[in-house]
């Protein structure tokens, strides 16, 4: 019943605004249930030639679970600023802050026919190349498998790479990803990471979006 009203919310609001958000798909669920949660909406609309990720998070409040819908077809580089700009408000929140509250991505559940959500509270964006010295994951647009260096493997050996190598120093590991994917792609690979690869880390890589 939770997921018929968030979608009865979905329809009203973007009836009422002659709106809608095309929500990526997968056939892997991450979380199931969410309660206590608020929408946040990203928006995809067009200006003439330039696509702009329209954020409206007005029905947010800060104590609850953030559930944030982002249409699939927005370019990462416009929809991460704009998750950049809620989390920050989050985050400085002092009055009202609940620390047990979560940031959740929404996404179609091709199986169950239902909505599914993806945990990103602990993330940080950057909006930058990582430093030198870093282990950096590159996620290209457009390809199935990921970059360490010059070298492409898949995304379910990035672990067994990383601990391969004998560092002298053992570096950060983190994640850059093509700016110009989009969001679609991007939520795909985030959920491969969270089935194959982050649950085995004490603390989810920094995410760099260049």
């Amino acid at each position: 019943m939770k997921y018929i009203a968030l979608a009865i919310v979905c329809f009203l609001f973007s009836c009422g605004k002659k709106e809608d958000v095309l929500l990526p798909k997968s056939n892997v669920t991450i979380v199931k249930d969410v309660q206590d949660h608020s929408p946040i909406y990203i928006f995809f609309k067009t200006e003439g030639k330039d696509t702009i990720a329209d954020l409206n998070r007005k029905s947010a409040i800060i104590s609850t679970n953030w559930i944030v819908n982002i249409d699939k077809r927005l370019p990462l580089k416009l929809v991460i600023p704009q998750v950049m700009k809620m989390q920050d408000k989050k985050r400085n929140e002092k009055m009202h802050q609940n620390e047990e509250s979560e940031n959740y991505y929404s996404y179609a559940d091709s199986i169950g026919k239902n909505l599914a959500f993806l945990p990103f509270t602990k993330v940080f964006y950057k909006m930058e190349r990582p430093a030198k010295g870093s282990f950096v994951v590159y996620f290209k647009k457009g390809k199935q498998q990921v970059f360490v260096g010059n070298q492409e493997i898949k995304l379910t050996e990035i672990l067994k790479q990383f601990y391969s190598i004998k560092f002298e120093k053992v570096p950060d590991l983190v994640f850059l990803f093509d700016k110009n994917m989009s969001y679609e792609e991007y939520l795909r690979y985030k959920i491969l990471l969270q089935k194959e690869v982050t649950y085995n880390l004490d603390k989810l890589p920094i995410e760099y979006i260049f």
